[in-house]
């Protein structure tokens, strides 16, 4: 979930942070391989621990760039091997043996072994983890280290997501302390320093195992707003944006050579979550009559303008198993009332609307307690703050109705387990879900969870509002840094500088 600051791809929300001091980035004639790149970001982490409520900005700083994974996702969405050389999987597909590659250090200078596998996962499956992939990979029944280089991993099911969930999955010196404000992995950078509501700067590792980073540092400098965050791209106190929050200010930017404005592939959905567990929200004629009363469109447009998509569903384009369902539950006022209607509310109901206190969520509320106004039902709008959303809404599931951004790809299946927040407990969904996973082919898989999808759209689940524009701003002086939205990563190792 994104928390504007979301669940990461770690189940974990985050604050707005507090506005940074602007430090300059003037290009000097040093090599481009001895450049510093200052990253501006909204998303400052929580803390350090993608496990432990480390956020969205957790995950945009250190993911790929402090820590590696098994596995690695890359911008384009394809999985490719890192920190495992090479795998095999039984031919009843519920074992797989993975060896590491050689060579591999942590930045403590510790070598990687396979105890510090199964210490990592192990912590992305403990019973305290906040990781978004925790119940994917539940179906981890034993972890073994039968040596330095060979961890194998038995499953209690088949999983064809197996290697995919494990990219989600930080390799961390397994003798590590104080992972909340501290790091020990194997990436291209390890941390320098962290100012809190300021900034945090990455040097390149000396000792990194594969390629090195193109540049000697990287800075993540934090915003509290997308005004200071365009000002301090447009004072050359930053070289690139990771996400433009503001598409009015875009125009500075589109018609000067100095810049690119780069528009890519986001995963980020915003949702009003239903609680499909509580009246009246557990009948599926109003959650479909609250869909139809809600225009998707006019609501992406007043914040977006031209950018963004409404897919009418949780999956995003980049999902292998995405369709265009926005024609199940259209927006269509008289079809909302009659719903109302043959769900026994012809005068409508009064609900309570618990929303994230920051942007772009009180105004989206205040959208949809005037839409609904007009088939008669009355919302009124509980501002909360990202820790008691988190409380409240994610762990006690005390709420009749939220809204949340969810950041990860592939994370419709969230929908197979009645014990997630929302609530929606389908058995048919359930099954097509875990058919999905034990499937042998990746065109089995995607067949299923298009049923799954469209099982879940027609129950009117949630709302899914829309989904996020990816755009990135950079000065025209850098080149190699990412373009895509997958779970809020960015990959800094790249970025080059002119100099």
């Amino acid at each position: 979930m994104k928390k504007r600051t979301g669940l990461l791809a770690g189940l974990a929300l985050t604050a707005i942070v507090a506005l940074a001091g602007c430090s300059s980035t003037a290009t000097t004639n040093a090599s481009p391989k001895d450049a510093t790149i200052t990253i501006g970001s909204v998303y400052e982490p929580q803390n350090l621990d993608n496990t432990g409520g480390g956020g969205q900005g957790v995950t945009e700083a250190l993911n790929g760039n402090v820590y590696e994974g098994l596995f690695a996702l890359t911008d384009d969405g394809t999985v490719k091997n890192l920190l495992a050389k090479d795998y095999t999987a039984s031919p009843d597909g519920l074992t797989y043996t993975f060896t590491l590659q050689d060579g591999v250090k942590f930045h403590s200078g510790a070598a990687l072994t396979s105890a510090d596998v199964k210490y990592s996962i192990n912590k992305v499956t403990a019973k305290d983890s906040q990781s978004a992939r925790k119940s994917d990979l539940s179906v981890i029944k034993s972890i073994a280290t039968p040596d330095d280089k060979t961890v194998v991993i038995t499953l209690s099911s088949k999983s064809i997501s197996l290697v995919y969930n494990l990219s989600y999955v930080w390799i961390i010196d397994h003798t590590a302390k104080n992972l909340k404000t501290s790091e020990d992995g194997t990436g291209p950078y390890r941390l320098d320093t962290w100012k809190h509501g300021s900034s945090l700067s990455l040097t390149r590792f000396s000792g990194y195992w594969g390629t090195p980073a193109k540049n000697k540092e990287v800075v993540f400098t934090y915003y509290k707003d997308a005004t200071a965050l365009n000002n301090a791209l447009l004072t050359n106190a930053v070289d690139v944006v990771t996400s433009e929050q503001s598409p009015d200010a875009l125009a500075q930017f589109a018609g000067n050579p100095a810049y690119k404005v780069n528009d890519g592939k986001s995963t980020t959905k915003l949702l009003l979550a239903f609680n499909d567990r509580v009246a009246p929200f557990d009948n599926v004629l109003v959650r479909k009559a609250v869909t139809s009363a809600i225009d998707d469109r006019k609501l992406l447009s007043s914040i977006w303008g031209k950018y963004g998509t409404v897919t009418g569903s949780m999956v995003p384009p980049t999902d292998p198993w995405y369709e265009d369902l926005t024609s199940v539950n259209p927006y269509n006022l008289d079809l909302a009332k009659q719903e109302l209607a043959q769900a026994g509310l012809p005068n409508g109901f009064s609900f309570t609307l618990d929303t994230p206190n920051y942007d772009p969520h009180p105004a989206a509320a205040e959208f949809i307690k005037s839409e609904l106004a007009k088939v008669g039902i009355t919302v009124t709008i509980n501002i909360i703050t990202a820790d008691e959303w988190y409380t409240k809404v994610y762990q006690n599931h005390d709420f009749v109705a939220t809204m949340q951004e969810h950041v990860n790809d592939r994370d419709v299946v969230f929908y197979g387990n009645p014990d997630f927040y929302w609530g929606y407990n389908n058995p048919k969904v359930t099954t097509l879900i875990d058919q999905a996973e034990q499937s042998n082919t990746a065109d089995e898989q995607t067949a299923k969870l298009k049923q799954a999808n469209e099982q879940i759209v027609a129950d009117a689940a949630s709302d899914w509002l829309y989904l996020y524009p990816q755009i990135v701003v950079a000065s025209t002086k850098i080149s190699g840094y990412p373009l895509n939205g997958l779970n809020s990563q960015f990959y800094a190792y790249n970025i080059v500088k002119k100099s």
